[in-house]
Formats: C-alpha cells, structure tokens, sequence
C-alpha cells in the first residue's frame, strides 16, 4: 500500500480529539486504505488490537449494521474498558439515519470516532445538521504526484517519464501500484466514473436524463482552468441540439461538485479584497477521468498543468482563488494563516512574448507576499525576475 503520510499526520494531530473525524473525497481516492494505514500506526505506538472497532459497511459480514439500532448495539458491546476505543466506520452513509448512532456514541468517555463516505451524504453543510457541529473534515483526494512518483521511481530520475503518466492516466491509487495500469486504466477508471454519476449523482439527486448530465461534464472537463458559468455551459449543449435551461445545468454542475468529480475556484478581486460571483474556474478532480471522457484527447497542456497545481495548493492546505486584477488575472491567489502566495502557471515561457504576458499580473501587484512562476522549463536554481520566483513545476511537486 502507498503510504499516504500527510494525510496519517493530519489524523494523527487529531487522535484522542473530542470530535469526530470525517473523511470525505472521491470514490477510489484511498479512503478505507487509510484508515488501514491509520489503524497500523496506531497499533505500531502501542494501542492494543481490542481497542480498535473497525466497520466496512460495505462488507456483507456487516449487512444487519446497516440498521443504526444495530450499529449502535454492536459497538457499545464491544467498547474497551481500560482506556480509548477507536472506532473506524467506513461508507458510514450505507446506514440509513447513520447520525443517531454517530450522536449516540459521541456522548460517550474515551471513545475516539473515524468515519468516511465517498459522495454527498458527506456534505459539510448536510454534516453540520446531522452531527451538530462536532466533527471536523479531512479532504482525500487521489494521489499527488510526490505520493504518485515515490511509489513508481526507480530512482533513475525518470521524473519527466513519471509526470507524462501520471497527466495520462491519473492518479488513482490502484493504477499507481500495478505495471499494467496504462493496458487497464480505461476500464478502471470508466467503472469509477459510471459509479459516481449513476449511484452519487443521478440517483441521490434524481436525475433521470443521465445523457444530459453526461454532456454537462463533458464540457465542464473540456473547460478546466477556463473562466466558465452555467449559462456558457447551457449554451454549449444547446449549440448541440439538445435543449437544457441554465437552471437544470446549475443543479447539475452543484451534484458534480458535491459528488468531488469537479472543485470550483471562485474569483477574488485583489484590488478590491473582496470575493467575486461571476466566471470562477472549475477543475477535475483526476486527469485519467478527463482523458477517459475526451477521446479525442484534449492536450492543452497550460490548462492540464493548471489543474495539477490547484491542487498540490489544496492538498498543502491553501484556500485557493483565481486573482482578478484590474483586467488582469492572476492563476492563483493561495491563502493561508501565515498570509498569502501569487501563482502563474504556464507550459513555457522560453518565447519572450509569453514570459512577460505571464509576469505582467504578478508584477502589477504591488503587495510584499510571495510570487511564483511555475512552467516545465528547465530552470535554474535562484532564477527570479524582480523578486518573482521562477520554479520548475515538477521540481516544486516533488518539494525539491
């Protein structure tokens, strides 16, 4: 199994917390491998096997628990008497009315409570009403390409070789670990993907044309990184002969977006310092699924690079903007508690034309925090212009 560090570390700085931790992220993601990974860490620090409950929900052997009676009943029977319980409750919305045991459970000494689901039933907002407040989200997503890259390297710096596969067939974590990833990718992923829209798309939200649904993702995928609305998108279809309202694409694009197939990037006015509603970007969530939905292989390269750092920034933990400024955009606007980051990201700018077009909105603002260029150019150590870093983007993914 790939090691997914960051994510154990993060779990780990809330073990023994009283709250619940609440693993949200895209089928396929590494979900229930973590917690395996997780539950070996704890045992490895000196926590007994007795002390860890651990309940796959979609397991047959687990199939009356889906009754939140029974799942209560179960765990409390078996809760450790000497010291914590851990208890580990995986695809936890199988079970109808899952928060009153969760609630239940809560209100319990010394019990330390892990849960994941893979779609919308894991909704912050739908969250905060079903479990009161009391928990807090850990957001999964498949492999970065640090995790993707130390699972494959020969350590024969195949870096640009690792990063062309990695942009073909994504980065779930299942194709990371076997040779024959490129042979069954297409399959794998069609299977992720058929899941996700029927069983947490169209099912929980009640679609019934799932054709229509397939064509707004096929132009939401298309779209990455470019400044997109709903009505755009309306259009788009509409321009195909199919007839849609910019009201039913909306409700189609927010179960995307709840469903974690595609995360969207809202515009912040830098001037202004405030958040704007209009033409954000949206971004897919894997790149295999995009190859898998454009046959004809779309290979904008920019907008495909774009997607990969928008969320190295969210995985590094990042609130991420796309930066207005004046008529000028700025890729990325990354904030954190200890202030903010500016990020251009382009393929290349070896042609002068496009170096000082991708420069011109950095060095329009005149505030102090960080600002980056980021490219597939082979760049020197130090390079800067004028107090912009120039980095090598997979350099930079690899925290070289």
């Amino acid at each position: 199994m790939i090691e997914r560090k960051d994510y154990i570390d993060k779990l780990l700085s809330l073990k023994e917390k009283k709250v619940i931790k609440v693993v949200t992220g895209v089928r396929r993601c590494g979900k229930s491998t973590l917690f395996e990974l997780y539950k070996d860490k704890l045992i490895s620090e000196g926590i007994l096997y007795e002390q860890i409950i651990f309940i796959n929900l979609e397991d047959l052997e687990y199939e009356e628990l889906l009754d939140y009676k029974k799942l209560y009943e179960f765990i409390i029977k078996r809760l450790y008497d000497k010291g914590f319980t851990y208890i580990f409750l995986d695809e936890i919305q199988n079970c109808k009315a899952f928060e009153k045991a969760i609630n239940s459970l809560f209100l319990k000494e010394n019990i330390d409570i892990y849960i994941t689901g893979s779609n919308a039933y894991m909704l912050s907002g739908e969250l905060g009403t079903l479990l009161s407040g009391r928990y807090v989200t850990i957001d999964m997503l498949p492999l970065s390409f640090k995790e993707y890259y130390e699972s494959n390297s020969k350590g024969d710096g195949n870096e640009g070789k690792l990063f062309s596969k990695y942009i073909r067939i994504g980065a779930f974590p299942y194709l990371a670990t076997i040779e024959t990833a490129e042979q069954i990718a297409d399959t794998y992923i069609e299977g992720i993907y058929n899941t996700i829209l029927v069983k947490d798309v169209a099912q929980r939200e009640g679609i019934t044309d799932v054709s229509l649904l397939e064509s707004v993702v096929k132009v939401m995928a298309s779209s990455i990184g470019s400044p997109i609305s709903t009505k755009k998108i309306s259009d788009t279809i509409n321009s195909t002969g199919r007839k849609t309202s910019v009201n039913t694409v909306e409700n189609y694009v927010k179960a995307l977006c709840d469903a974690y197939i595609f995360y969207k990037v809202d515009r912040f006015d830098i001037k202004g310092r405030q958040h704007l509603k209009t033409l954000g970007k949206y971004y897919i969530v894997d790149l295999g699924i995009r190859n898998f939905l454009l046959s004809s292989g779309s290979s904008d390269i920019g907008h495909i690079i774009e997607n990969i750092a928008y969320f190295e920034l969210f995985r590094r933990g990042y609130r991420v903007n796309v930066g207005k400024f004046d008529d000028k955009e700025v890729d990325f606007v990354a904030k954190n508690s200890e202030g903010r980051e500016y990020y251009q990201i382009s393929a290349s700018v070896l042609n002068d034309e496009t170096l000082k077009r991708e420069l011109l909105p950095l060095t329009s603002i005149s505030d102090h925090y960080p600002k980056f260029l980021l490219t597939l150019d082979e760049v020197p150590k130090g390079a800067n212009f004028n107090g912009i870093r120039h980095l090598n983007l997979i350099d930079w993914l690899l925290d070289k």
